[in-house]
């Protein structure tokens, strides 16, 4: 996929039969493992949960490590073990996994206004996180209401050590999942509501400068990891559809009516397993693919010894399955 616009792309293959570890709550919307392969997650209940994926002659186990007393999303391990914590409700924490204690928030407005709909976060080496905002907007129980109406009041935000939250950018159509390149010259953010991966450059030529790394995805891209190779891996969380497409084109007014209706009806059926690869220029490496009937809306992936974890905004588990083999 180049910069800038569609290409071609790898055909889908197929995902292996996702194998569920069911956590008796809903919404583990990001999925992360920590340094010995543990998988970490939050759900909607509050709880940040830990869990040991089953093995040959053991079953999955599952223990609770921390609680935002909010929602959350996007998760981030930092260096000393501590857990960086996007809720949706209470903004930036931070919570110690082993000590299982109140979080403590690092930030909780940005530009003046409370911070709401914090979605996902990065640390770079010296300490600096990059966190998005998906929305200023709508909350989290309404976000379909933001990718419909299509108004972008997304924000990409800076957080330096001992400094106030400062916004990078402003205008991202659903901020979501956020990345550092390899080099970290460069922070990468997925814009749910267009389909694309967006850049914004830190260092060398070009730094401060915005760009696309790949859009026409073909799916709402939701959150991203990095990947053994030196790329990422991206959570598709449903197809893009051409009555999206063509609402998206639609006057303001004629967006906002259709959100208001949507409200009052039921959920549409989640799309099944579904992640792509790209490497460090946006280009899709490989797409894989599974059956909505194991595991449906994929909202986080995150590989580790060839084996990859799955999260869900829907689901009442996380899913994992071996990596196929890249054709």
């Amino acid at each position: 996929m180049r910069r800038g616009g569609a290409a071609t792309r790898p055909d889908p293959a197929p995902l292996p039969s996702p194998r569920r570890v069911a956590l008796g709550a809903t919404g583990p919307e990001d999925v992360v493992f920590d340094r010995e392969g543990r998988v970490l997650t939050g759900v909607d209940d509050g709880r940040v949960l830990r869990i040991v994926l089953p093995g040959a002659r053991r079953p999955a186990t599952i223990e609770q490590v921390g609680h935002t007393h909010g929602r959350p999303l996007g998760l981030e391990l930092l260096p000393d073990g501590r857990l960086l914590v996007c809720d949706a409700h209470r903004g930036l924490l931070r919570l110690d996994p082993e000590g299982n204690r109140s979080a403590e928030v690092l930030a909780d407005s940005v530009a003046g206004s409370p911070l709401r709909f914090c979605s996902n976060a990065v640390a770079a080496t010296d300490g600096t996180i990059y966190f998005t905002v998906s929305s200023r907007r709508h909350g989290l129980d309404d976000w379909l209401s933001d990718i419909l109406e299509h108004e972008p009041t997304g924000l990409l935000v800076r957080l330096s050590p001992g400094g106030e939250p400062q916004v990078l950018l402003d205008g991202l159509q659903f901020a979501n999942g956020v990345a550092l390149a390899p080099d970290e010259s460069y922070v990468m953010v997925a814009e749910t509501g267009a389909c694309r991966l967006t850049r914004l450059r830190l260092s060398g030529p070009g730094a401060g400068r915005k760009d696309t790394l790949a859009d026409a995805l073909p799916g709402l891209p939701d959150n991203v990891s990095s990947s053994p190779g030196g790329g990422f891996w991206v959570a598709l969380a449903a197809p893009r559809t051409p009555p999206a497409r063509w609402l998206h084109r639609a006057p303001a007014r004629a967006r906002r009516a259709v959100a208001a209706a949507a409200r009052h009806l039921p959920d549409p059926p989640p799309s099944g397993a579904w992640v792509i690869e790209v490497d460090a220029e946006g280009r899709v490496l490989r797409e894989l693919r599974g059956g909505r009937r194991r595991f449906g809306m994929t909202t986080s992936v995150a590989e580790r010894e060839e084996r990859l974890v799955m999260g869900s905004l829907v689901e009442n588990a996380i899913a994992w399955c071996e990596l196929p083999a890249a054709r």
